[in-house]
């Protein structure tokens, strides 16, 4: 990748490698069921004939244009023109509601929006209405049916049409590393998302300092990203874009969330960016796989995962008796796993949340190459991550090159470096609270080893401190009862109170051969009523309770009869809960689990 000091753009880069690998494939998308590429000098031309079209619609130097699309070529073509035309992008989440666009539109002044369909289209015209400067819609596909949008609106190919009999547009020689690149909104855990600038130079910092780090796995312009994680979200949009971007790598395009399974065997990928709640559904899909193998096979099984373990917390060996068994282990089960996820990774990265130790574990012990990090989308966003060749579960390993790491008094996690963002749009109080002296002030709890790995231990703002006054983590009680296969989600509350309760969404899995046992009819609402299933997930929390001290221990429950899912507000995009807003709408069943006796 383009190197160099401060003075780098993201379309310097591109414009670099893109020179480099001209007629080699870049984006790889789905077409008629089978996966096409685009090649590097088709993706710069696409970049160019578009920034024309946006300077032909009125686009102006740091005007925002909003994106709103699920992950495909066009999402990363659209990005790159909009720098190219001298605008700042502002990507949108396709969950969002009318609401959520229209806050997002006001906020960030857009004048520009794009998005894929017309069904996404119909969700962002009520936002559009009375904007008197907004300037066009442009849609991916289907503007027919998007024609109804208050303002004027253009498909791909029309787009590209006018770029091409308008003049062209090029800024990228007078971007400064400075200038804003996005505005990434938080997900918003709790009140209205903030817009996060992050420059240039935020996200070439991280680039760069990943690429370093990857290179000790070879990391380069044969390897294959697979991308399913928002694209709106700061983790997929530095390590899922920009990263393979840099380096020459390909990227494939999954369907959705839900093909990932068979988009994984048809990639083949080499780098997969995860979140840890993918990483615990896969582990719950692979060993309700095994509980339906014969009892020979579940042996060899836990034989692997109880030998990888030990090889794990032993430092990598294995007493000489043991190392035979492993080998033949490694062929009988660890390749069968690896070969699920396409058998070539070389990396699967954690972040946007703590993975718990156990989880990553697993996979560890499977033979599987899990490096656990950690960032902010204020940091651009990776703040730290594990080493390949030395990866520990229980941390998230050194802070990346350049960042600086400092753990205030009060165990606060403070973080300084080039990829710190210029601070949040239209928010100079928020700016001035979270950036103090240079040091982002994170939010999170956590400590350093002596071998310089961070461990995190909770959010600060998160942190139970029950009526004894004892510091308790919800998100370690919570990671715990979610190892259960009966529990997909829990919520532990106990602030200010004498003891924990929780929240518990059932595994699906479990709801299906549960009503297959009793003849019910497989609803989580039916079940959530039935004496028989509430008490077989208290037997769940009893065994989690094992591994608690006396204050962590779950007394109360309640089984909801619905998950917390993005549709209904209570998850964000990137499935983390969004603990303030379940809190508030479930305040009065929280409190009947404290008024209850016994």
């Amino acid at each position: 990748m383009e190197h160099g000091g401060r003075d780098g753009n993201l379309l310097r880069t591109f414009r670099s490698m893109a020179a480099r690998r001209s007629d080699e494939p870049f984006l790889w998308a789905k077409k008629e069921g089978t996966y096409r590429p685009w090649i590097w000098r088709e993706v710069a031309d696409a970049v160019s004939t578009l920034a024309s079209a946006m300077a032909a619609l009125g686009l102006q130097r740091e005007d925002r244009v909003l994106l709103v699309s699920e992950n495909r070529p066009e999402w990363l073509i659209t990005d790159l023109a909009v720098m190219t035309a001298g605008g700042i992008t502002v990507p949108a989440y396709t969950t969002n509601t009318s609401a959520d666009h229209a806050y997002l539109v006001e906020h960030s002044g857009a004048r520009l929006c794009v998005t894929s369909t017309a069904a996404l289209a119909r969700r962002l015209a009520p936002a559009l209405r009375d904007r008197e400067d907004m300037r066009a819609l442009l849609v991916f596909e289907g503007t027919d049916e998007a024609a109804t949008a208050p303002v004027r609106t253009l498909d791909w190919q029309a787009a590209l049409a006018l770029g091409r009999d308008h003049a062209s547009v090029d800024w990228s020689d007078r971007l400064e590393a400075d200038d804003t690149a996005c505005f990434i909104y938080t997900s918003g855990t709790g009140g209205r998302p903030k817009g996060v600038m992050q420059t240039h130079a935020n996200i070439l910092a991280n680039v760069r300092a990943a690429a370093d780090l990857l290179r000790r796995i070879e990391l380069g312009g044969d390897d294959v990203f697979l991308s399913f994680l928002p694209l709106s979200h700061a983790y997929e949009h530095t390590a899922g874009q920009f990263l393979p971007m840099a380096t020459g790598a390909q990227i494939y395009y999954a369907e959705g969330i839900e093909t990932l399974s068979t988009n994984l065997l048809e990639v083949r990928p080499t780098v997969l960016p995860c979140v840890p709640r993918l990483y615990e559904v896969l582990r719950q899909k692979i060993l309700a796989g095994v509980r339906r193998q014969p009892a020979w096979r579940q042996k060899l099984f836990d034989m692997a995962l109880d030998l990888g373990t030990r090889r794990y917390e032993s430092g990598g060996t294995l007493p000489l008796h043991l190392a035979p068994i492993d080998r033949v282990l490694e062929r009988l089960v660890r390749d069968k796993v690896r070969a699920r996820f396409g058998g070539r990774l070389k990396a699967m990265v954690s972040g946007g949340a703590p993975l718990n130790r156990d989880v990553g574990l697993f996979f560890v012990a499977l033979g599987l190459p899990v490096l656990q990090g950690y960032g902010q989308s204020e940091a651009a966003p990776v703040i730290s991550v594990n080493i390949p060749g030395r990866a520990r579960v229980d941390t998230v390993g050194p802070p990346l090159d350049g960042v600086e790491l400092r753990i205030a008094d009060d165990g606060e996690i403070l973080v300084r470096g080039p990829n710190v963002m210029k601070g949040y749009w239209r928010d100079p109080e928020a700016t001035a609270a979270t950036i103090r002296d240079g040091w982002l002030h994170t939010g999170d709890v956590g400590r350093l080893e002596p071998e310089g790995d961070l461990v995190i231990t909770d959010r600060k703002k998160d942190i139970i401190v029950n009526a004894g006054g004892d510091n308790i983590s919800p998100q370690r009680v919570e990671g715990v009862l979610m190892l259960e296969p009966e529990i997909a989600q829990a919520l532990v509350v106990g602030d200010k109170r004498p003891f924990l309760v929780a929240l518990l969404v059932p595994d699906g899995e479990f709801v299906t051969r549960f009503a297959k046992d009793t003849g019910g009819r497989g609803d989580l609402a039916e079940c959530a009523r039935d004496p028989g299933f509430v008490a077989r997930i208290g037997e769940a929390v009893k065994r989690a309770n094992e591994h608690f001290s006396a204050i962590e221990r779950i007394r109360r429950f309640h089984v909801m009869p619905e998950p917390f899912t993005v549709e209904n507000g209570l998850l964000t995009p990137t499935m983390k809960l969004r603990r303030p807003l379940i809190l508030k709408a479930h305040a009065e069943l929280l409190e009947s689990l404290y008024a209850r006796r016994g």
